[in-house]
């Protein structure tokens, strides 16, 4: 059994709700995702229609020393390639730190989850219309890791990641609806031996534009909108 596997195993239940009804033992991981003024995004359709969109996200343990652990929780979309509208794209470009973190591959090249390989349903859930939590609950041996959290939203251009970018350019992000604003990156140190009882996430820099790799940038001073999705997140120990 590989060493995410088994942490996956002992981590035990995960649960998320949109208000702080969540039974928590002691020992147990509170993540707290709270919206930010841009937390729903308008999406355009058909016909001149419209739809307040929530973002993409995914949170999942690495080690001190960057090496992928596991994932906790993904948005359902991006979880089982149901993307409506897409025309068969698969969108690489919504969490690919995330997707090329996992390290697989899929036969077409890219890290995706598709259709036919979805995440499981225990690790993916509906896009919250807002704040959540998130409940974990650690092994003993975990005693000191990352938690990453990778936020995007669909279609939020600006004037340097604009939709008409061509591809292969430094800020093409995926076509006329592709990402817009690349997704952007928090990241907490949590240290369970500590004392200390909460960690806030900082944020560390925004994703590949394009999907086409899992490096991040640093520098975010070309992003607008896309760092008011999140307000803050906070990883609480709870006693």
């Amino acid at each position: 059994m590989s060493l995410s596997i088994l942490i996956m195993t002992l981590l035990g239940s995960l649960q998320s709700c949109s208000d702080d009804l969540l039974d928590y033992e002691q020992g147990d991981l509170k993540i707290r995702i709270e919206q930010g003024d841009n937390w729903l995004h308008r999406f355009d359709l058909p016909l001149g229609l419209s739809k307040r969109n929530a973002p993409q996200i995914a949170v999942w343990l690495e080690d001190t020393v960057g090496h992928y652990i596991t994932t906790v929780y993904v948005t359902h979309k991006a979880a089982t390639q149901d993307w409506q509208a897409a025309h068969g794209n698969r969108r690489p470009e919504s969490l690919p730190h995330w997707s090329h973190s996992r390290g697989i591959v899929y036969p077409d090249g890219l890290c995706m989850p598709t259709r036919s390989q979805p995440l499981a349903d225990g690790i993916s859930g509906a896009t919250p219309r807002g704040s959540f939590d998130l409940r974990l609950v650690p092994v003993d041996a975990l005693k000191c890791f990352i938690v990453k959290v990778e936020v995007n939203h669909l279609t939020d251009f600006n004037d340097s990641f604009p939709k008409s970018a061509t591809p292969g350019a430094d800020n093409y992000s995926g076509g006329r609806e592709g990402s817009g604003q690349p997704a952007v990156v928090y990241a907490a140190r949590v240290d369970m031996a500590s004392g200390q009882t909460r960690f806030e996430a900082a944020l560390v820099g925004h994703s590949s534009p394009d999907g086409s790799s899992g490096d991040l940038t640093s520098d975010v001073s070309k992003l607008t909108s896309a760092l008011k999705i999140v307000e803050r997140i906070m990883v609480e120990i709870k006693r």
